[in-house]
């Protein structure tokens, strides 16, 4: 469902179980700037109605979940911490064309919103189907439906506004981007990305 080119190595799964205050940390930053990410879409495309109808409740339901992951947090006794560069999201938004016409500019930018969300889900599944804590296997297992969700609506987003050929182009191109890029990264288990 997910078309990621390339699978997250299996040794993220042991590695994060072993750094959860770092993953928690990670992740409490990742719902942040998903909702600011959603913002700002909205505040750069305001003349595209159904792209500000369908992510206004995303920026509510983004933020949420950031609170929700500060919950868990705050009941495990893991502080939040400065946020961290997220070198995954750089690499990818550094791919998306500059100065072009504003439909190339959506359609990259939901683009790459579709593949962190592809991600995400793609490691929230891994926690969910890996981690020993039966309370974090269903706290992942409800990121993991969730982060499946936002990547479908990216995805349709761009085909509404773009046409189907155009989208389904520029997809296979940022899949083979994003895969060189996981490819290039350290297994890290204190990061989401």
């Amino acid at each position: 469902m997910l078309h990621l080119k390339l699978p997250t190595d299996p040794r993220w799964a042991d590695v994060a179980e072993k750094n959860i205050a770092e993953i928690l940390i990670d992740h409490a930053y990742c719902e942040q700037k998903a909702a600011t990410t959603c913002i700002s879409l909205i505040v750069e495309f305001p003349e595209k109605e159904a792209l500000v109808e369908t992510l206004a409740p995303i920026v509510a339901e983004e933020w949420e979940h950031f609170e929700k992951v500060l919950a868990e947090m705050k009941r495990r006794g893991i502080k939040l911490g400065k946020a961290r560069k997220d070198e995954y999201v750089n690499q990818l938004m550094a791919h998306i064309t500059k100065g072009n016409s504003v439909e190339v500019r959506l359609l990259d930018k939901l683009l790459v919103c579709a593949l962190i969300e592809a991600r995400s889900c793609e490691r929230f599944k891994m926690l969910w189907q890996n981690h020993s804590d039966p309370d974090l296997r269903q706290f992942y297992y409800e990121f993991m439906v969730s982060e499946a969700g936002h990547y479908t609506t990216f995805m349709d987003l761009a085909r509404q506004y773009l046409p189907k050929e155009k989208v389904a182009q520029r997809w296979q191109e940022f899949l083979r981007i994003e895969a060189e890029i996981i490819a290039n990264l350290d297994v890290r288990g204190d990061r989401i990305h």
